[in-house]
């Protein structure tokens, strides 16, 4: 579990990255280690020839033999003077294996040699070529053997590794302390807070409170707590506005039998000999009748029981003609229709629902213009259309009307917000909205202004 934390992979992580590091050292550590083990034996060897070139030769072999042990060396071949001469020699145990020039060695090939000497299962003989120290001449050529060369380059290796490991994990264990101080422990504490929060959201004192000096995290506390003021205040008008909606349901069921007992009464009265009573009559019926709608449209829209869309191939036509007659007949007669639809066109939709749709959106543009007092056009057009790679059926619903208020425009789709027409509820737009949502499709606003107001429906071929 703890390799699967923030914590364990960022510690893991730096384990990786140092140790990583301290391989891409190691390599010219080590190399540097036996260029340094040579060049000394070269200044020992140096040291020796030295010392018989003084006594001009007169040096016993013991002694020679002795100087070459403490060399660490079998030959030493010093070249002066453009002579190459030969100074202090022993017999070799094994041909020479290979030969080292580090007068012009480059890192890169001092590490490759340093890798494969330490890489050989047994010791060997080699000559190693270097530049006298002190100007003791051209240059000078030992041979020695590589055992102790070897044991001595594990040695340094392992020590260098051992120290990376701790430098590793000292380094590690410091991070991962600063990280569960810095980023771990301030992200818990914001987890805690959310979850704190979910149990209770409408409880204001778990919301949290930003406390963090770093200026990241400080920014996502700040944003957390916007966001849980935000949903806190959500959450409490829903709550109000649903204790709202229940005292409005049952207003709205007792009133409607109210109203429809004063409608019957109504309805009688228009039977009167009275003048006056035969012209107030009709204005009362429909008073009453739009105090009835009122109160059915709270009460569907409340109980939120508007069934699943039932899907059928129809052709869209006949259905715009048939809402197009229904709002003649309730027109004053200076509206003029036009629709533009192929009698081809074929949808697959729920024809109830899809005319009260655009029954809705038809009603308003009609009552819009009979407002204005103004002769108007109320225009229909449909057309398979492509939006964002999905084919489907474009609806425009437009009229020459004077267009939305700015207020009503805000909240159109929105319940009891969107109202626009005196007397309305905003109940229309909202139905309409989700009736077109339960096809799969989407019911916008495309334009609103002095010259008229434009909505477009577009429902996708597989609804």
């Amino acid at each position: 579990m703890f390799a699967n934390t923030l914590s364990g992979r960022f510690l893991w992580l730096v384990v990786i990255f140092v140790m990583v590091a301290e391989v891409l050292i190691f390599g010219p550590s080590v190399a540097r280690y036996r260029a340094d083990y040579l060049e000394a034996r070269l200044e020992r060897a140096q040291i020796a020839s030295l010392a018989l070139l003084a006594s001009d030769g007169s040096i016993a072999g013991e002694l020679a033999a002795e100087l070459l042990d403490n060399a660490g060396v079998f030959n030493v071949v010093l070249r002066r003077d453009e002579i190459r001469e030969l100074v202090l020699a022993s017999p070799l145990p094994d041909p020479v294996d290979a030969s080292y020039d580090l007068r012009d060695a480059t890192l890169l090939g001092l590490t490759r040699d340093a890798l494969q000497e330490m890489g050989r299962a047994e010791p060997r003989i080699i000559r190693v070529i270097g530049n006298p120290v002190q100007r003791g001449g051209l240059l000078i050529e030992i041979t020695l053997d590589t055992a102790q060369l070897q044991r001595e380059l594990w040695e340094y290796g392992a020590r260098i590794l051992a120290l990376s490991l701790a430098i590793s994990l000292f380094t590690a264990l410091l991070l991962y302390l600063s990280v569960r101080m810095f980023v771990v422990a301030p992200m818990s504490r914001v987890i805690r807070s959310m979850s704190d929060y979910a149990e209770a959201p409408q409880d204001a004192t778990r919301i949290i409170t930003p406390k963090s000096n770093i200026a990241e995290l400080r920014e996502a506390e700040e944003a957390l707590q916007k966001m849980q003021k935000d949903l806190t205040g959500l959450l409490r008008q829903k709550e109000r506005l649903a204790q709202l909606g229940g005292s409005v349901a049952r207003i709205s069921h007792d009133l409607r039998n109210m109203l429809t007992t004063a409608s019957m009464l109504a309805d009688r009265m228009e039977m009167s000999e009275d003048p006056s009573v035969k012209r107030a009559a009709p204005k009362l019926v429909g008073s009453l009748s739009r105090a009835i709608n009122l109160c059915e449209s709270t009460l569907a829209f409340g109980k939120a029981e508007e069934p699943p869309p039932r899907l059928e191939r129809l052709r869209l036509a006949p259905l715009i003609e048939d809402v197009v007659e229904s709002e003649k007949l309730a027109s004053n007669g200076e509206i003029t229709f036009v629709t533009d639809v192929s009698p081809t066109l074929h949808l697959r939709a729920d024809g109830e629902q899809l005319f009260r749709v655009l029954d809705n959106l038809v009603r308003n543009a009609r009552q819009a213009l009979e407002a204005a007092r103004n002769p108007g056009v109320i225009e229909l057009t449909a057309a398979e259309a492509v939006i964002e790679g999905q084919s489907g059926v474009l609806i425009r619903i437009g009229d020459s009307g004077p267009g939305l208020p700015p207020k009503a425009r805000e909240h159109l789709f929105e319940a009891f917000q969107g109202g626009v027409r005196k007397g309305g509820v905003g109940l229309g737009l909202a139905i309409a909205a989700e009736l077109v949502r339960g096809h799969g499709g989407r019911l916008e606003l495309v334009r609103s202004d002095s010259e008229g107001t434009e909505f477009r429906i577009w429902l996708p071929e597989s609804a």
